[in-house]
């Protein structure tokens, strides 16, 4: 399978307040062979990590925010570069992390500084080859035995905001996952006969439906990025 190479270099690099500015994600998905139907969303996620050779702890894809892209592709990118995974990223960040390069971590002052804005990106495609795959192996952490729980996880995770930025992914998966149950109790067990007649007109005449909230952002080396609010 043949794919773009990585971006490499700063030329194109952005930086705020002299801290370069930096976009990554949490790719994840939800485990469908369960047992337990009612059990808490966050016992059904699969997290994806990426490990780098010589070392035993663990990452999550992300890199430099670019002048010729938006926040949200810079994110599918670093994805797609590192793990070789896309999906439907989250509008809404987890939150920004301000940190140290890699380079710089024992520096008493703000040289090297980052400022990392991570998402939640759902899993849609996992491909067998992706630009960094040298460089870079993924491991889904889940779970299922003798895979690690994704608590479990932080302590193989690299970086201290990194392990905050998963505490806050856990915690918003839970949240929705409890709208999204709230949500199902309150809707009827079947769709309207008009909306049915709707969708039956569509489907006849070759068009499919797609929920406002999700925007198609093309990119120049032709990855799909969605976002969905």
């Amino acid at each position: 399978m043949s794919f773009l190479p990585a971006r490499k270099g700063r030329h194109r690099q952005r930086y705020q307040d002299h801290l370069r500015l930096v976009a990554g994600c949490i790719p994840y998905r939800l485990q469908k062979d369960v047992e337990d139907r009612n059990s808490s969303v966050t016992s059904r996620i699969n997290v994806l990590m990426i490990s780098t050779p010589n070392r035993d702890d663990l990452v999550f894809p992300k890199g430099g925010w670019e002048n010729d892209e938006t926040v949200h592709e810079a994110a599918c990118r670093e994805a797609l570069e590192e793990a070789g995974v896309k999906g439907i990223l989250d509008e809404d960040p987890l939150g920004v992390w301000e940190f140290r390069s890699k380079s710089r971590q024992n520096c008493c002052n703000m040289e090297g500084g980052c400022r990392g804005y991570m998402f939640a990106l759902e899993v849609t495609e996992e491909l067998d080859s992706w630009a960094e795959q040298t460089s870079y192996k993924r491991k889904w952490v889940s779970n299922k035995k003798p895979k690690l729980s994704p608590e479990e996880a932080y302590k193989f995770c690299r970086y201290d905001w990194m392990r905050d930025a998963l505490q806050v992914f856990l915690s918003a998966i839970e949240e929705r996952g409890s709208r999204r149950a709230e949500k199902l109790v309150e809707l009827p067990m079947f769709p309207a006969a008009d909306s049915m007649a709707e969708h039956q007109m569509l489907t006849s005449a070759g068009c499919s439906e797609k929920p406002p909230t999700v925007q198609h952002l093309e990119e120049s080396f032709t990855n799909k990025c969605i976002v969905q609010g």
